[in-house]
């Protein structure tokens, strides 16, 4: 098969490509990407239960963890008010896998920009391929109604100019049926011309379905990092209410990472099988979904010495025929113009239209080339199998060291908010006096007159 200028299979794709799949039996599957194969389709599913499989063991180990913390630790002795030890310990690794997390936020952005990059020149390869087919059918178009509004009006004046001459008239029927052989052999140049599938349809669903990837990625990561720093926000100002609100919003952040993840890694795989060997599911799809003929499809796919040019004989003929009409009209010049005059106007203006008709047929000569498209066709390749593929391995990086991170921060965070003060402690000191014995003290009072002339001294 003929290798796109400039693509080689990656090692990562070589890598991900020798991964063991399977089927929900378990039985093996072979590794060659095909995704209308039921086998091939339960081996990705595979990959994604995988990851839901890691989200279900990291939430049973996170509950039995912090089961095992809340009610297995022994009661301390009555009376004592002392934090229980590691709590210092507890609240750092906290930090730290925060701190980690916000690294992994970094590597997401990078992997989500790299994947975009990927996306962005697999959309410009497609539609510079549209615009070169396009071309094609303009100039072909364009050629064939110039040479029939010849055929129609210049030579058939000039037949009637020249009907006195017979030679003439013959050499000027010779001239017609060279034009008529032209556009026959010209309009099977435009190989593209009517066939359903538009590269620049896939170019706009592709960059779709991009776009609003690329915009999920960014929620995720955004919110990840704003429940990193809020969670770090409620450490450092010890707010039991921020952490708490924080835990639940981290459980939520664990479980879209743990499914990014999966997704991520299913499409990692497939994409790795597709690039080990691209030529033969491009070249079945295309044919299929295309209904061209395997030599113009082998021709621009693989573009080698080994398939010849399905176009080269119309080519031939066409460019054969140019020169026979170029010949003829030129004679014609030589031979009617001296005696008839009123034929120098229709040749001059057959003159014009055969030049313009050799310089298209020059730029479809340079367009039909298999070089332009499988230019077109290599940067689709490299930049779905390397700049695609590299960004979603660091999309995996990200969830993965998003997953473990938020999973220490949910074993560590209900403990650390269990160590923070009170938030008044002066309420709760005015709140044990009150609950404390009221002990009142009685002043002695000065007994009462009870006789007259008695008078109470002022104190």
């Amino acid at each position: 098969m003929g290798t796109p200028p400039g693509y080689r299979p990656s090692a990562w794709v070589h890598l991900l490509h020798q991964l063991p799949r399977a089927d929900f039996q378990l039985r093996p599957v072979p590794s060659g990407f095909a995704p209308q194969e039921r086998e091939y389709q339960q081996a990705l599913l595979l990959v994604v239960a995988l990851a839901g499989l890691g989200l279900g063991l990291s939430l049973i180990l996170i509950a039995a963890y912090l089961i095992r913390v809340c009610c297995c630790q022994p009661p301390g002795p009555p009376g004592t008010k002392s934090p229980p030890p590691g709590g210092g310990c507890v609240t750092w690794s906290c930090i730290a896998a925060l701190l980690i997390g916000c690294a992994g936020i970094g590597i997401g952005f990078y992997g989500n920009s790299e994947t975009s990059d990927g996306v962005s020149q697999l959309s410009s390869a497609l539609l510079h391929a549209n615009h070169t087919l396009s071309a094609i059918d303009h100039l072909v178009l364009e050629t064939v109604e110039r040479l029939g509004e010849a055929v129609r009006t210049e030579l058939t004046t000039l037949e009637e100019v020249l009907t006195q001459r017979t030679e003439l008239v013959a050499a000027t029927r010779g001239a017609r049926r060279q034009a008529e052989a032209v556009t026959q052999q010209l309009q099977g140049l435009a190989f593209w011309q009517g066939v359903p599938l538009s590269p620049l349809q896939v170019a706009e669903d592709v960059s779709f379905v991009e776009e609003y990837r690329w915009l999920a990625y960014v929620l995720l990561l955004l919110l990840q990092l704003l429940v990193c720093l809020f969670t770090l926000l409620g450490l450092a100002k010890q707010s039991k209410w921020l952490v708490i609100m924080m835990t639940v919003m981290s459980l939520v952040v664990l479980v879209l990472s743990w499914g990014s993840l999966g997704l991520e890694a299913a499409t990692a795989v497939g994409l790795s099988d597709f690039c080990s060997s691209p030529d033969t599911y491009v070249l079945n799809l295309t044919q299929e979904e295309t209904g061209l003929g395997s030599d113009i499809l082998n021709y621009y796919f693989l573009c080698n010495q080994a398939v010849s040019n399905p176009f080269q004989q119309r080519l031939t003929l066409s460019q054969r025929a140019l020169a026979n009409i170029h010949s003829q009209l030129q004679g014609l010049e030589r031979e009617a113009v001296p005696h008839f005059p009123s034929a120098q106007k229709p040749l001059l203006s057959l003159e014009e239209t055969l030049n313009v008709t050799e310089g298209n047929f020059h730029q479809l000569v340079a367009l039909l080339h298999c070089r332009g498209l499988h230019k077109d066709y290599g940067a689709a390749l490299r930049g779905l199998c390397e700049d695609v593929l590299e960004g979603l391995l660091f999309l995996l990086l990200f969830s993965l060291l998003s997953a473990g991170a938020l999973a220490t921060a949910l074993c560590s965070l209900p403990r650390a908010w269990a160590l923070f003060p009170p938030r008044n402690p002066s309420a709760l000191c005015s709140g044990s006096r009150l609950s404390e014995p009221l002990h009142v003290r009685l002043e002695p009072t000065p007994p009462l007159c009870s006789f007259p002339g008695c008078r109470r001294k002022p104190h």
